[in-house]
């Protein structure tokens, strides 16, 4: 045997090892879809901190995990796409015999309520900001978003699905060229400003329903926008799945959002779940919900603008 089989032998080795333990296939199960701190992995998963780091540790030396800072937190992730081929290989089998584990059920149980608290946060932010939001945000990043989100889309004739609404600015400005417009936010304070901005317009549909479970009929939209909302969700794949459930077959997606930013206490600030996203983690998330010709581009920054730089990206459900 050659050196290089050598060494690839003792790192597939290494991989079969740093996977046969039932608390760090828990974690691997938990890191693989959110990003989470040692503290919230420790109340989801019932393990004193100690125990949770030195696995933490050890994922993270054999490349299974990746971490960045945010304030005083380490946050944690697995990216399945950035896996050498026999680590992938040897997860895809491991999620696959762990699919039924009861543990793993009971994890994901902890996981959701955890998941429900943080949105609880991003409900409170917007609940106190509802009158103030339009000027909050064109303060911190501007109006040219709006333009590059309306000139994606397309025919005067398509209903278009407005996915955290907000307060109704583009709601309004969409119906002026489309046939229908269904603004869809969880806020009730939000809404009641949407109602008083589009309730002269007799094409424009509002309703109150969370995103990860959107109430919308399935193929019901030409198109779906997601408006500097993803930021603020604890699930982004579960939003993107729906906004990919509600468009119909050649439907046209649009997401802008903030690109991956360092400013913890922006996020802070603002109640919002991450710090944004790169356009490649953009586009992975868009092809890994059935989404085909993902295509994303920095939005070029408006002068004013005092936030984060914005990502955008536009992407088709296959059909014709």
């Amino acid at each position: 045997m050659n050196a290089t089989s050598t060494n690839q032998l003792d790192a597939l080795l290494r991989q079969m090892a740093s996977l046969a333990d039932a608390n760090r296939l828990r974690l691997l199960r938990l890191l693989e879809r959110h990003e989470l701190g040692v503290a919230e992995l420790c109340d989801i998963v019932q393990l004193p901190q100690s125990t949770v780091s030195r696995h933490l540790k050890l994922l993270s030396d054999e490349g299974w995990v990746v971490s960045r800072r945010s304030g005083t937190t380490n946050l944690y992730r697995m990216i399945l796409d950035e896996l050498d081929e026999p680590a992938r290989q040897l997860w895809l089998v491991a999620r696959k015999q762990t699919d039924d584990w009861a543990t793993h059920h009971q994890d994901q149980v902890r996981l959701i309520e955890h998941l429900r608290r943080r949105r609880g946060a991003s409900r409170s932010f917007f609940a106190g900001v509802a009158s103030q939001w339009a000027d909050t945000r064109d303060q911190l990043y501007g109006q040219a978003f709006l333009r590059d989100a309306l000139i994606a889309l397309l025919p005067e004739q398509w209903t278009i699905a407005d996915l955290g609404c907000g307060t109704g600015e583009l709601t309004r400005d969409l119906a002026a060229s489309v046939g229908h417009v269904i603004g869809v936010d969880n806020s009730p304070e939000m809404l009641a400003a949407a109602r008083a901005q589009t309730e002269s317009l007799s094409n424009v549909e509002l309703r109150e329903g969370e995103l990860e479970s959107l109430p919308i009929e399935a193929e019901r939209c030409d198109a779906a926008l997601l408006i500097l909302v993803l930021t603020y969700v604890p699930d982004p794949a579960a939003v993107l799945n729906e906004m990919h459930r509600v468009l119909k077959p050649g439907g046209k997606a649009v997401v802008v959002d903030l690109m991956r930013h360092d400013r913890d206490d922006f996020r802070r600030q603002l109640g919002q779940q991450s710090m944004g996203f790169t356009i490649d983690e953009l586009q992975t998330r868009l092809t890994d919900v059935g989404f085909t010709r993902a295509r994303c581009r920095p939005l070029r920054p408006d002068p004013k603008a005092k936030g984060p730089a914005l990502v955008s990206a536009t992407a088709m459900r296959p059909g014709s």
